[in-house]
């Protein structure tokens, strides 16, 4: 386990999962197979990768009143996470998703906040030593936006470091951008925050180019099989993934980025810190579901192994 301290600040929710040939049409009716609920969320999932990385992390977050709540921190607790910071709120279900998942393992996804709205700068304020006294903080876009630009001002206050996964994907203010060092959108996330659609290396590098002008000094473009585009103040190249036989893509990018500031607080340089994060969405795109397909350091270890 890495002895400098990890702070993920994000979303806990209960996925409700359904295979479908195709995604259905306006009006359409569909008939699926193969229903479950997982535990996910957005926060939870980045939680539960760096912990099974084997990461010191402590999760801030909240959960519903409700079954689905207390057995989502009794799971998490199980993963190597510190809990103390996760609060039950009174009269509130926990944060729910509703998963489509098509055959060639893509998804869509509808979520509803719950608790997770909850996650307010007031809450935020009752656990700020965490982050002050963190080497670094993780952050989603599930939780309320006030809550994430001033949980991102006060690490920078206090040198923690500050990376944020911008998903779902959305419009961000600058206020929260000069803040940021390391950001890790996905293709659609890019595109929303810089106006660049990515089709190429070409294109990734002139988004990060954007995005770097903000102030973030790392810029990661996740690209699916392909890889992630790596940009450091203005140098940048393509770091390829590996190549596997997908079931679902469900927390692959989650998987991502617990693995990925995991294995930056161990001090792996940036490149082979990348290369541990596909290992590690790489075998969660081979299983189903959120947090059920995330994998453990010895998994990982053992695939990055079989690659030479």
């Amino acid at each position: 386990m890495s002895a400098k301290k990890l702070v993920v600040l994000g979303s806990i929710n209960a996925d409700h999962i359904l295979n479908v040939n195709e995604f259905p049409r306006p009006g359409e009716t569909i008939t699926g197979s193969d229903y479950r609920i997982s535990f996910g969320g957005k926060g939870g999932n980045q939680a539960v990768a760096a912990g099974r990385s084997g990461a010191n992390i402590t999760f801030i977050a909240c959960v519903g009143d409700d079954d689905i709540g207390r057995q989502v921190c009794k799971q998490l607790s199980q993963d190597n996470i510190d809990i103390q910071p996760i609060e039950t709120i009174a009269n509130i279900n926990t944060g729910i998703a509703m998963i489509f998942v098509n055959s060639k393992g893509e998804n869509v996804i509808a979520i509803d906040a719950g608790a997770n709205a909850s996650v307010t700068p007031d809450y935020l304020a009752k656990y700020r030593q965490q982050i002050i006294d963190a080497s670094a903080l993780l952050m989603q876009l599930e939780t309320p936006l006030e809550t994430i630009i001033a949980a991102a001002k006060l690490a920078k206050e206090h040198a923690t470091l500050v990376a944020l996964n911008p998903a779902p994907a959305r419009e961000l203010p600058d206020e929260l951008l000069a803040n940021i060092d390391i950001i890790t959108p996905n293709e659609t996330e890019a595109e929303q925050l810089t106006g660049i659609a990515i089709h190429s290396n070409d294109d990734a590098n002139r988004a990060s180019a954007v995005l770097h002008a903000k102030g973030i000094r790392t810029v990661i473009i996740t690209l699916g099989s392909r890889g992630a585009w790596v940009s450091v103040e203005g140098h940048g190249n393509l770091i390829v993934g590996y190549k596997v036989k997908p079931v679902d893509t469900i927390a692959a990018g989650d998987t991502f980025n617990g693995a990925l500031i995991t294995a930056l607080l161990e001090g792996r340089e940036l490149a082979d810190a990348v290369k541990f994060a596909h290992a590690a969405g790489a075998i969660a795109v081979t299983r189903r579901g959120a947090q059920p397909s995330v994998p453990w350091r010895k998994e990982i270890d053992t695939f990055l192994a079989n690659q030479q």
